[in-house]
């Protein structure tokens, strides 16, 4: 009895001091998976003209279109962004850069998720100069010049923001910087799917946002390592 009062004590006055640093808990093993559809007609993606730049043009064997509004078979959406907004508490710091690869005249990929304070790298593949343009407004807002051949832009976020990106030089290029507070999030693919892993149990608010229509919501509840499902359908418009 007297060596565990003294334990209890002794804990007690390491938590009042400070001095007592508990290991990170482990991250969660429950996730959450799930399709993203639309209902509606989708807008038919214009096909972009690449004539006045010939180094892009010949890299596509057939001309490419706008991604704003990209469909998939069975009326599913990609890229859209589907992360935790609300409830985590398990986040870990990124371990590596985020990368934009400018190619072809294109950003890839056109959505890229990154997190807050994570280093982001930019670079031109191609044989041509690039402007990059991100036009952000909780975050500085800049733009740079990127011959080719030159070293990555190397940058990133302190703050959660939406940013389109644009290049001053061909204005057919467009793309976004997602910046998240979470580790936790996905981008559909072509089949609509997304899953997103690592949730410690707790309730969550999942969150899809696609470019072109307001985001959508849906909590969930994980329990040990189970598995839920989600799924979100956006409405679409013609124009």
């Amino acid at each position: 009895m007297r060596t565990k009062y003294f334990l209890a004590l002794t804990m007690a006055v390491l938590l009042s001091s400070g001095l007592l640093v508990f290991a990170n808990p482990p991250a969660g093993s429950g996730s959450v998976t799930g399709k993203v559809t639309y209902t509606g007609t989708p807008p038919k993606m214009k096909p972009i003209d690449m004539s006045k730049e010939p180094s892009c043009a010949k890299q596509h064997a057939a001309p490419i279109t706008t991604q704003d509004v990209t469909t998939g078979p069975g009326n599913t959406l990609q890229w859209v962004v589907v992360y935790i907004s609300a409830g985590d508490q398990g986040s870990s710091a990124a371990a590596q850069a985020a990368r934009y690869d400018q190619k072809g005249c294109q950003y890839i990929p056109h959505i890229l998720p990154m997190q807050v304070a994570q280093q982001l790298q930019i670079y031109n593949d191609d044989q041509t100069s690039h402007n990059i343009h991100p036009l952000s407004k909780a975050n500085p807002e800049w733009n740079k010049s990127q011959p080719p051949g030159s070293p990555p832009i190397d940058t990133k976020y302190d703050k959660p923001e939406f940013i389109p990106v644009k290049c001053n030089i061909h204005p057919w290029m467009h793309g976004y910087f997602v910046v998240l507070n979470t580790s936790h999030y996905s981008v559909t693919g072509e089949d609509g799917s997304f899953d997103i892993k690592g949730l410690a149990p707790g309730k969550y608010t999942v969150t899809a946002w696609q470019e072109r229509y307001e985001s959508q919501s849906q909590e969930v509840t994980i329990s040990g390592s189970e598995a839920k499902t989600v799924n979100f359908t956006f409405k679409v418009l013609p124009y």
